[in-house]
C-alpha cells in the first residue's frame, strides 16, 4: 500500500502541476492540493503533532494484528498502517516547515467530498471493514 500510494502521489505531482485538472467522470477529478493539516484539511500547521500521533497509533495497531487470529482483520490492519504510513511519509520527506513538516499530496477529488489519496482511501476502507465486521460479529480473537 505504501509503495503504490508514493507511486499515484508521484504521478500525481508530474501530472497535475500548474494548476491543472484532470476531468474524469461526472463529478470525479484529478485536482492537486497539499494538506498540511489533518484529515480534510483541518487543523492546518498541525502536522508534526498528527505525524508523532500516527506513529503511536501504527504501533498500536502492529500490536492488535500480532494478537488477532482473523484473516480479514490483519489484512485491513496492513492496509489501514500502509495508508498511515504513506501519509506520514509525505510529512517526513517532503519540503516544508522543521521536523515532520511536510505537506500531504492529495489529488482525489470528488468535488462533493474533501479532496484526498489513496493512503486517505485505504485507511477509511480498512478501518470501516474491521468495524463493520466487528459487528456482524465476524471477527475472531
Amino acid at each position: 500500500m505504501l509503495l503504490l500510494d508514493q507511486l499515484t502521489k508521484a504521478w500525481a505531482l508530474s501530472a497535475l502541476d500548474a494548476g491543472r485538472t484532470i476531468d474524469l467522470v461526472w463529478t470525479l477529478r484529478f485536482r492537486l492540493i497539499f494538506n498540511t493539516g489533518a484529515a480534510f484539511s483541518q487543523g492546518e500547521g498541525l502536522g508534526p503533532l498528527l505525524a508523532i500521533l500516527v506513529l503511536v497509533v501504527v504501533g498500536l495497531l502492529v500490536r492488535l494484528g500480532a494478537r488477532t487470529g482473523d484473516p480479514v482483520a490483519r489484512l485491513c490492519i496492513g492496509v489501514i498502517i500502509g495508508g498511515a504510513l504513506g501519509n506520514l511519509a509525505d510529512r517526513a520527506f517532503r519540503s516544508g516547515d522543521g521536523f515532520l513538516g511536510g505537506a500531504v499530496v492529495d489529488f482525489v477529488d470528488l468535488q462533493w467530498w474533501p479532496v484526498f489519496n489513496l493512503a486517505d482511501a485505504a485507511v477509511v476502507v480498512g478501518g470501516a471493514t474491521i468495524v463493520l465486521r466487528g459487528m456482524r460479529g465476524g471477527a475472531r480473537p
